[in-house]
C-alpha cells in the first residue's frame, strides 16, 4: 500500500514538473521560477546595466521617415562590405568596411547613416540620426509657416459707386493687397446699364490707378456677358 501511494505521489510530481515547461509564466514567490528572459536569465536577476543595455539598443532603420520618400539606410541595415566614412564634422576618415565604420559610429554613441549609395564606395556619415531627423522636422515646419498663401479675394462695385463707398472698397483692396492677394474687382450691369459700360470701365481704371503703391494690373478690364471684371496683382517686396 505504501509502494501504490509512493508511486502514485511521484507521478504527480512529474505532471507537475511537465506542467512548468509547458506554461513557464507563474507569479513570483512560493519558490517558483519566474520564466527566463530572451538571454537565458529569469527577468528578476537582470542587472541595472543589462536592463539599461537591452534599453539602448541601436535601431538599424530610421524613424520618422515618411513612407513615400526613399528609406535611408543606417547603422546595421547598411549592407555593403566598403564604405566611405565623413565624421560628424564633414572630416573625410578614409575608405574602411562597414562594421570598423560602425564601431567607430557606436564608439561616439552616434549612428552611422548612408548619405550617398550611388557613390563608388558609398558614402557614410557618422552623426546623431534622431537629432539629424529632429531639426529637419523643425526647419520644414518652419519653412512652411513662411511660405504665403496667395488668395484670390473678390470685391464687387457699380458704376454708380457713391465717394464713401468707393473709399470703402479701395481701403479694403489696398488691405489684401498689402497682405500678399490677389484682388478681383467685378462691376454688374443689370438691364439696361450695359448701355453704360464706358463709364464703368473708366470706374475700374481709376480704381486700378488709385491701388498702384500697394497693386499692379495683372488682367485689364474684360468684359464677360453682364459682368467686366480686372486683376490686380500684390507688389514683390523687391519691387516695393
Amino acid at each position: 500500500m505504501g509502494r501504490c501511494r509512493a508511486g502514485l505521489f511521484a507521478s504527480e510530481r512529474l505532471i507537475f514538473w511537465k506542467s512548468l515547461r509547458k506554461f513557464p509564466l507563474f507569479p513570483h514567490g512560493g519558490g517558483i521560477i519566474a520564466a527566463p528572459a530572451a538571454n537565458g536569465m529569469p527577468g528578476d536577476l537582470l542587472t541595472k546595466n543589462q536592463k539599461q543595455n537591452q534599453a539602448s539598443k541601436r535601431r538599424c532603420v530610421p524613424i520618422g521617415t515618411n513612407a513615400k520618400e526613399t528609406q535611408t539606410l543606417i547603422n546595421e541595415a547598411i549592407g555593403v562590405r566598403e564604405v566611405r566614412v565623413v565624421d560628424a564634422e564633414g572630416q573625410p576618415l578614409g575608405i574602411m568596411s562597414s562594421r570598423e565604420a560602425l564601431r567607430l559610429a557606436y564608439d561616439k554613441d552616434m549612428d552611422l547613416v548612408l548619405i550617398a549609395p550611388q557613390a563608388q564606395p558609398p558614402v557614410c556619415k557618422i552623426m546623431d540620426y534622431g537629432k539629424y531627423c529632429f531639426e529637419k522636422q523643425k526647419r520644414e515646419k518652419e519653412a512652411k509657416k513662411k511660405q504665403q498663401t496667395v488668395e484670390l479675394k473678390e470685391i464687387q462695385i457699380s458704376y454708380r459707386i457713391d465717394t464713401h463707398d468707393y473709399e470703402t472698397k479701395l481701403n479694403q483692396a489696398r488691405k489684401f493687397l498689402s497682405s500678399g492677394n490677389k484682388v478681383r474687382v467685378v462691376m454688374k450691369f443689370r438691364g439696361r446699364e450695359m448701355s453704360h459700360m464706358a463709364m464703368g470701365r473708366d470706374v475700374l481704371e481709376k480704381f486700378l490707378a488709385d491701388t498702384h503703391e500697394v497693386g499692379s494690373c495683372d488682367k485689364k478690364p474684360v468684359l464677360e456677358g453682364r459682368f467686366m471684371s480686372m486683376v490686380i496683382n500684390p507688389l514683390s517686396n523687391k519691387a516695393k
